[in-house]
């Protein structure tokens, strides 16, 4: 489940699951990011059911904005789902990490499209090695932790003709952290 802690209370409200692990649209599987958006909506991408769920404020269940389909690497499936950012449009991006990309879904879209990696897993600057984290800056490009390769890459989206331009390859190494095991591996 997802609870919301007002700040200074230590009690917190469940916004997104809450019926034990399933794959209704009321119960999550092993959540692991969120997003909220302008709307206060939540936004929860799930390990267990490969799916990007998003809940609106109040409600009882959730609606599937990615994936769903079943673990797998097809258009419309994620598999081990992680970071997930929204945009002001309500296009969904995820670190679809068990298939070494990341994923586009336009608001209502049945399928998604790849936007970064897909290329196999692997170290060159057009693939990923399990991505699990995803943002934005204020200029548009896209930054991807991606975990496997111990790298942040950062990309110039063009999204009239989807076309990718790799910027800048390394930002940090793991070296220079003193967390060794930040991205789980």
């Amino acid at each position: 489940e997802v609870r919301r802690y007002r700040r200074g209370k230590s009690q917190g409200t469940v916004i997104a699951g809450g019926n034990g692990s399933g794959n209704r649209l009321d119960q999550l599987s092993y959540p692991e990011y969120v997003f909220v958006d302008r709307d206060h909506s939540v936004y929860v991408s799930e390990l267990g059911n490969h799916r990007v769920m998003k809940w609106m404020e109040g409600a009882k269940q959730g609606i599937v904005v990615a994936g769903g389909q079943g673990q797998g690497n097809g258009l419309t499936q994620l598999s081990h789902p992680q970071g997930v950012v929204v945009d002001q449009l309500g296009t969904v991006y995820v670190a679809d990490r068990g298939n070494d990309r990341i994923m586009r879904w336009p608001k209502g879209a049945t399928q998604g499209s790849i936007i970064v990696g897909g290329n196999g897993r692997g170290g060159q600057s057009n693939q990923l090695n399990e991505p699990v984290g995803l943002s934005f800056d204020r200029h548009g490009n896209l930054y991807v932790v991606d975990c496997g390769n111990h790298r942040v890459q950062k990309f110039n989206i063009d999204s009239d003709a989807l076309h990718l331009l790799r910027v800048d390859l390394t930002f940090f190494h793991e070296s220079d952290s003193p967390n060794k095991r930040a991205c789980g591996v």
